[in-house]
């Protein structure tokens, strides 16, 4: 990478709108640095910033977690961010899993109407 580039060769190097760095700017969670004019310019940090943030939110981390894990301190704070970010990914993959297994049954149930069916009523109440 170049020693700095612009903020629309940035977004274009990910796929994304130029709105898009600004608005994680306002947030935080970006930094660029200003030239004369006040043009953004950035450099490899800010590119490893935007790889950190789409990976962060591949996750589930909202925009506020990301700036919250960046501001806290290395150590304690970020762990207890990341443990309850785990603990909520965990869920949304157990709650994934019993979706599955719900479509499954439909897909393999005689019934005509799955609705009569007591094991996916049963399945309805867990």
């Amino acid at each position: 990478m170049k020693s700095s580039i612009t903020i629309g060769e940035l977004a274009a190097r990910f796929g994304l709108a130029t709105h898009v760095l600004r608005h994680w700017e306002s947030m935080g969670l970006l930094e660029p640095s200003r030239q004369s004019g006040g043009h953004r310019r950035y450099g490899e940090h800010d590119l490893e910033r935007v790889m950190f943030i789409l990976k962060a939110k591949e996750v589930g981390l909202s925009l506020e977690d990301m700036r919250e894990f960046l501001r806290a301190p290395a150590g304690a704070d970020r762990v207890a961010l990341l443990r309850d970010q785990q603990a909520r990914l965990e869920e949304r993959v157990r709650a994934a899993q019993e979706a599955l297994e719900l479509l499954a049954h439909v897909l393999r149930c005689e019934h005509h109407d799955v609705m009569q069916c007591p094991n996916f009523r049963a399945m309805l109440h867990n």
